[in-house]
Parts: structure tokens; sequence; C-alpha cells
């Protein structure tokens, strides 16, 4: 179907943070497939894993135990707030067990009036229908009305009016640490800490959606750490699978005891081949010194994309994320920009607000980081030359 507006390019291989195409051109990868090939391209212990796992089990559903599901669930909790864990296939899939879960817990709790979710402007969840009553972004809702109940949108930031939007129907508090789709743009630690606060003052879940900042995207395992705080659910995916199709949702105990048996399920969700690669991939990153790599490197590549702020600005506004999140406000049409990157072989991301997504895979060294910023102003200052003649950039 014609729902993509694709790049006439065709990849063949990958190779750590690069990319092959098909006419043998290589391109510095700072998409990581939307913030999904967390370790690289073809990483050797993630395909020695996947080719082990395949040559022995592939599928065999929830019927029946699957220890490596066993050994990731009880990996997962050691490293985080939660005590249990649901694996899923995708991360709009996680999204929506973690809505599920929540008016299930007020059910258990005896209070099945609370079924509502206070969600931000400016939020992306996923394409369901669920998913995009929640962000109700005018171009995901067009069309598919009407629209599902039981989401609430409040301004980003604003917590005069998240509280006003509190009513005795109000079952929990859903954001992104940092909204990716709808531009990198970091919530406040402070407002983090006072979303806790709140739902602790109100009985409410506080619910963060970690399917992008998950997974040492900011130089911690899970973005809401900056903050000191813990939610009571959380959904991931992307890096968690490193490439493979793998969602889950996390919870505490309480939050989850209104999910017993029967409650959810799935076929594929947590299957031999992803739970192998899940396994690989947290081998990798909880590896002693990994993450604060990721934070030094995040260091370096906000450095120098800061300086390119400073030696075009007639181009860009800023720059905002955290760790090897990081988005170029531009001045400009920021897809001329991008344009004008992948031409000269590099590849970033899209989003709202006129942002340009940095999303290099976590492996990246200093020399990756030069190498893309040197693109990056070559391009700008061949935008710079084009808008003071009145023209646009050949890309």
């Amino acid at each position: 179907m014609p729902t993509y507006a694709r790049a006439d390019i065709a990849f063949e291989r990958g190779e750590g943070a690069f990319l092959f195409a098909t006419d043998g051109r290589r391109y510095l990868d700072f998409a990581a497939g939307i913030a999904v090939n967390s370790l690289g391209h073809c990483h050797p212990h993630l395909v020695e894993t996947l080719a082990g796992q395949a040559r022995m089990l592939w599928h065999v559903s929830n019927l029946y135990r699957i220890p490596d599901q066993e050994r990731l669930a009880e990996r997962l909790v050691a490293n985080s707030f939660a005590d249990t864990v649901f694996f899923s296939n995708s991360g709009v899939e996680a999204w929506e067990g973690g809505v599920k879960l929540i008016r299930k817990y007020h059910s258990a709790a005896g209070t099945p009036r609370r079924w509502r979710v206070i969600t931000v402007s400016g939020s992306f969840h996923g394409r369901t229908l669920a998913a995009i009553a929640a962000a109700k972004t005018p171009k995901l809702v067009d069309g598919f009305g009407p629209m599902v109940d039981g989401f609430d949108q409040v301004a980003f930031g604003n917590l005069n009016e998240l509280r006003a939007a509190i009513t005795d129907e109000t079952a929990a508090i859903h954001v992104e640490p940092i909204q990716g789709e709808g531009g990198i743009r970091p919530h406040d630690l402070d407002y983090l800490r006072a979303l806790r606060e709140i739902c602790d003052e109100f009985g409410l879940l506080l619910y963060f959606d970690e399917i992008q900042t998950g997974y040492g995207r900011t130089g911690k395992l899970f973005a809401h750490e900056w903050a000191g705080i813990t939610p009571d659910v959380m959904c991931v995916a992307k890096g968690i699978g490193g490439g493979f199709p793998l969602g889950a949702f996390l919870a505490t105990e309480r939050a989850a005891q209104g999910m017993g048996l029967g409650s959810h399920g799935t076929t594929y969700g947590g299957n031999p081949l992803a739970m192998a690669v899940g396994n690989a991939v947290l081998d990798v990153m909880l590896e002693p010194g990994f993450l604060d790599r990721v934070t030094t490197v995040g260091g370096y590549l906000r450095h120098r994309l800061d300086a390119v702020v400073d030696r075009h600005p007639a181009i860009y506004e800023l720059v905002r994320g955290v760790g090897l999140m990081l988005g170029l406000k531009a001045r400009v049409p920021a897809g001329e920009l991008i344009a004008g990157f992948r031409a000269e072989g590099l590849l970033t991301v899209p989003a709202a607000d006129n942002v340009i997504r940095i999303l290099p895979p976590l492996i990246i060294g200093e020399a990756e980081v030069d190498a893309a910023v040197a693109i990056i102003d070559r391009v700008s200052a061949a935008v710079a030359v084009a808008s003071a003649d009145g023209d646009t950039v050949d890309a």
C-alpha cells in the first residue's frame, strides 16, 4: 500500500554504524532503523546467537515454558523497577498491553470507574486505534474516527493543567520521558518527579513509554532513571531486540495484580528466537562501562552539534535531547536538510516541530561522530548559501 514516502535507496548489508546500498555506496547510519538497531548492524554476538537459536527452535507458542523468556524477564526485573514482564512483538502491542493492565488494576482494586488515562500533547505511542486516540495528532487520527475513548490530553509540561484534568475516572498519567516523534522534547526532570508525587497523591498509576528512550539510548538503561523515580508501568521495544521484532511491558507486582490467567496473551510474543536475541542485547548493554560510554560519546556528539548550531544560526535554532537521542531543530525545512545529508552519505530521521532526529547506534565512537558532523556542516553551509540566493539545495 502507498503508505510510506520511501527514499530511493535499497540496502543489502550493514556493518556496525554503516549501511551499504545495492549500488555499493556506503552510508553512515545515524537513524538506526528509528532507534532500533541499538548495537549497530550485524553485531557479532547477536548474529551468532540468532543463528545458533535458528538451528534449534523458532516457535512453540506460550502454551509451554520458554526458558530464555524466563531468563530475560528475570534479568529485566533485576535491572529495573519492575517485578513482572510481558513480552510482545512490537512497541504498540507493548503500549496497549500497559493500558489494559492499568484498567485491570483499578478493576481488581475495586475502583472500575477509574479507566481514563491522561496523556500529553506531542506524544506518539504507535498506530493502533487506541494509540492514535491517546496521541490525538491530526495526521494520525484523520479518517480513522470515531476515536477510541478513554484518553484526556493536556499540554506538554503544564502541571497545573494536568492536575485540573484529574477526575474520579482518572486511572493513570502517561508520558514519554523524552518525546521522540514529537521532536526530541525532553520532559524536565522535576516535572517527571512531580508526576510521581501526583500519582501517589491521587492513587493513580504512573505509566512511562520508553519504547524509544529505553535500552541505553540516553546513557541509562531507562531514561526515567535520570529523575531518580520509578513508574508503576513501562513499555519498551525498539532497542530491546537490536533489530529483531520485540517489545515488552513491565510493571510492579502491585500494578499487575489484576493480570491473571487469560487476561492477556500473544501467539508470537516471547518466542525462542526473539528471547535469544533479547538476552544477547542485554549481555552487551550490561557489560561494565557500556552505558558510561554512551554518555561520553553522547556528550561529545552534543558538543559538536552545539558548535554546528553556533556556526549556522540561520539554519538551526538549537540542539535538544539526552545521550544518543538528540534533535536538531531547524529554521529551514528539515526535510531539505535530511535529503542533503542522505545525498552526502548520512542517514537521519525526521520528527515533528521541524526537528532532525540524530539516533545513531549506541556502539559509535568519536570517529563516527566527527564524520557525521562534517557532513552536517557541509550540507548546512550549502543550504545557507542557497537560502541566501533564494534557491533550494538539489539533494
